[in-house]
């Protein structure tokens, strides 16, 4: 049996804050992504997903950011703070699952300035929740409430790649300026395209390195390593590099997926 991981902070008071906002509808809150399966990096994100029975009041968003935005920043901000990201997801959602999922509630320091400026979260239907959920089936930490093999949904194999081949063109737009992220990203849907598998970034990228020309093996190494070991790295001298190995890479998700998704 794998030790249980420590709790990040983070994530239990995240839930207490859950838990005073929403109440007696908060059915759920598990403890996924990289806490989980590889352990925190320097600059990962404390990943929480909740589940409520019914969708939340208008009322409630404003004050559940707010809260939510006094225990999340990015490192560079903030040294004892991560950045933290928190998915709702109403019941009637799960189950039957639909294309693409909705949430009903999204919180990431990304959407900071939105929500400085008073935006709340309202609920959004995007591949990219397909994914999140898939991964978070696969291994999950129960924070409060039930398993997370009894509510979290078990994402269809056709889903999950239909959602891969549609979060492509979002992910590759947002390459410049975020070289490293997109770069690994690709590397893990990589992987899961070839073998059904959900690894970490880390693990995908040493895979994917081990499959690919040695100039674009070496600068998926040095996105790793960047990965490991933290830091705010400046890819802006090769960024052209990075632009092409990333087209390379979407070529093999694309090559990966079956047919009728592409």
């Amino acid at each position: 049996m794998n030790p249980v991981p420590p709790i990040p902070i983070q994530a239990g008071q995240a839930l207490a804050i859950m838990q005073h906002h929403l109440g007696d509808t908060l059915v759920a809150c598990y403890l996924h992504g990289s806490a989980l399966s590889g352990g925190l990096r320097p600059q990962s994100d404390v990943d929480v997903l909740a589940i409520v029975d019914r969708p939340l009041a208008r009322t409630a968003r404003g004050p559940l950011v707010r809260e939510l935005m006094t225990i999340s920043a990015y490192p560079a901000r903030s040294g004892a703070l991560r950045p933290l990201e928190v998915m709702v997801f109403c019941l009637r959602d799960l189950d039957p699952l639909p294309y693409p999922a909705r949430s009903e509630f999204l919180f990431g320091e990304w959407l900071r300035a939105e929500f400085e400026a008073g935006g709340v979260p309202l609920p959004v239907a995007d591949p990219e929740l397909t994914i999140v959920l898939a991964q978070a089936r696969q291994q999950a930490l129960s924070l409060f409430g039930p398993d997370p093999q009894r509510l979290l949904p078990s994402v269809p194999a056709q889903d999950l790649s239909r959602a891969m081949a549609d979060a492509l063109p979002a992910l590759m737009a947002s390459l410049e300026g975020d070289e490293r992220n997109v770069l690994l990203t690709l590397a893990r849907m990589w992987r899961t395209a070839r073998t059904g598998e959900i690894v970490s970034k880390d693990e995908a990228a040493a895979w994917a390195a081990a499959l690919m020309p040695a100039p674009a093996a070496r600068l998926m190494q040095a996105a790793r390593s960047a990965y490991l070991e933290g830091g705010n790295e400046d890819w802006t001298a090769r960024r052209e590099e990075a632009a092409c190995v990333a087209r390379e890479l979407r070529a093999e998700v694309e090559r990966a997926l079956p047919r009728d998704v592409e």
